[in-house]
């Protein structure tokens, strides 16, 4: 009964959660969509191109809020240079946090 009583409390967890998971997903693939693809989708100032590997796998092994953080404070790296919140002032930070952590997902 207790196994029963646990399972039934992660999926509900699970069903609870789901929709603000997915939404969050959609809400960083539109501000990628909107703002960031510019440039990550073709390279511009050094920008790493969304899906290249590669390109993504420095960044990937930082801890994401860090990631983040670059993405919204601005950053100069070896090879470009990434305008804080791309250069766009109106995004929040949540939009912004949305946005990349989409961008590592698709470039894993």
């Amino acid at each position: 009964m207790k196994k029963l009583i646990t399972l039934a409390m992660i999926v509900i967890l699970v069903l609870v959660t789901a929709p603000a998971v997915f939404a969050d997903a959609a809400r960083g693939q539109g501000v990628y969509m909107n703002f960031c693809a510019p440039c990550h989708a073709n390279g511009i100032a050094g920008a790493p191109r969304v899906g290249d590997k590669p390109a993504w796998s420095e960044r990937s092994a930082k801890d994401a809020d860090v990631v983040i953080s670059n993405a919204i404070n601005g950053y100069q790296g070896k090879s470009g240079f990434m305008p804080a919140k791309g250069g766009n002032s109106a995004l929040t930070d949540e939009e912004v946090s949305a946005a990349v952590m989409y961008m590592l997902e698709q470039s894993r």
